[in-house]
Order: structure tokens, then sequence, then C-alpha cells
């Protein structure tokens, strides 16, 4: 088992294939595990690199979450990359993972090359999903697939990452609200954002949810490309395995 540094804590990764490091992250209560089949089609054209963020999966666990989850999985990332010295790294990441992405690549362009951004919400997070959010996580914990998901990403003690997740999540939205530091205006690798029309979590908030708010984001960007599958559910890139590899290596190798 590879682990890095991080804040004196160990952070898990591996590294399969050879090429030009793509990374994959995962998002909320998740772990790299999430990524086991489909990465297997990347691992002859890529250095292929899957990380667990701290608190989750074969990583160190934390206390607690920062409130400021997603930038401080993006610091994790700018350590990883500065510490194997990788340049113009490709990163493909999902959900919360996207929104980790998005900022390593804002606050260290220069080591980024392009970024996949697949189904997440925006800038700022969905009031609904924030108001139900620890009712919902706690039926979650009473589902049985959904627990053996959680099992299968972090082992015995899933229940303590995930209602460290849930407070992070909810504590963000009280005292930060927004996911960025830095304006996306500034952002310089290439970007495609990815959905799927039938997200179940999206699907309720807006029929036009992604349409909106991804052509608002690349308004801003000023560049970036969106393609939303018409089938498929939460997350679209491990829904719609097959065409989203087709689509990310049209993208990545262009």
């Amino acid at each position: 088992m590879s682990h890095f540094m991080f804040e004196n804590k160990q952070v898990y990764y591996e590294e399969t294939g050879a090429g030009k490091p793509l990374l994959f992250l995962h998002g909320n209560t998740a772990s790299s595990n999430m990524f086991c089949e489909i990465v297997k089609m990347y691992q002859s054209d890529f250095k292929v690199i899957l990380i667990d963020f701290l608190g989750h999966g074969r990583s160190e666990r934390l206390q607690e979450f920062p409130a400021d989850l997603w930038f401080y999985e993006a610091e994790q990332v700018i350590a990883f990359l500065r510490e194997k010295c990788y340049t113009n790294a490709n990163i493909i990441e999902s959900s919360g993972g996207a929104l980790a992405a998005i900022n390593a690549a804002l606050e260290a362009p220069h080591l980024v090359n392009k970024v996949i951004a697949d189904s997440f919400e925006g800038e700022k997070p969905l009031e609904p999903f924030i108001a139900n959010i620890k009712a919902d996580r706690a039926l979650s914990k009473q589902d049985e697939n959904t627990r053996m998901f959680y099992l299968s990403m972090h082992g015995a003690d899933w229940k303590q990452v995930v209602d460290n997740d849930t407070n992070a999540v909810f504590k963000h939205s009280q005292e930060i609200g927004t996911f960025f530091h830095k304006p996306l205006q500034s952002l310089k690798p290439d970007i495609l954002l990815t959905g799927s029309k039938k997200d179940e979590f999206i699907s309720a908030e807006s029929p036009d949810f992604f349409e909106e708010v991804y052509g608002d984001i690349l308004k801003k960007i000023g560049h970036g490309e969106i393609y939303l599958f018409p089938e498929g559910g939460h997350p679209a890139m491990l829904t719609n395995p097959s065409d989203f590899y087709q689509l990310s290596m049209k993208f990545l190798t262009k």
C-alpha cells in the first residue's frame, strides 16, 4: 500500500498503468473503490491514480471533517501532485470529487491539464439537499444496499465516516456556502462538465438543472464543454461507463 503525508496524516494512493497521470477523485461518503471497474479501461493509455481522501477508504481517519471539505481535499490533490512532481495531470471526478478537482485547478493551474467534472451541483449547495441531509443520511444507514456500499468503501467504521461527512456538509452550508475560493473566471485548464438527465439527486430540483447550472459555470469560465447523457443515474460516469469512456478519451486526447 502506498501513502503520502498531508498534515502529518497518511493519504492512501494507488498507481497503475503508464503514461500521463490521470487522477480519479471520489465523491462524498465514497472512496476510490467506486472506480474499481471503470479505471481498467484507462490503464493502457494513462498512469491511473486513485486517491482516498483523508478520513475515507484506506486513508488515515479524522476525528471530524473540516467544514471547507472540498477545498481541503483539493489541497491533498495539490500536495500529491507536487510530491510526485507531476505536472499537466488530467483529473476525472464525480460529485464531491468534482468540487475538489475544480478547486485544485483554480489553485494550481500549472499542475492540471484537463478536468472532467461529473454530476455535481454547481457553485453552491442545493438548499433542499441540505435541509434533508441529516434525515436522508439516517435513512441511508438503515437501507441494506446503501449499508453495503458504505461498507465496501470504508470498512467496519463506515458509520463514523458517513456521520463526519454529513456534519461537514451541513456545517459548510451554514458557515461558508460556496464551494470555490477563487472566481471561476480564473480557471485555466480545459474542462468538460458531464451529468445524466435522469440523475436521481438532481432531477427533483429541475429537469433542466444541469443545462442551466453548467451553462452558467461555462459562461463564467469562458471556455469548456458540456455533455449530458440521456440515460443513467448518479453519477453519470458509472451509470454510462462505456459511453463515458469514449467521451472522456476523445476529450483527453484531442
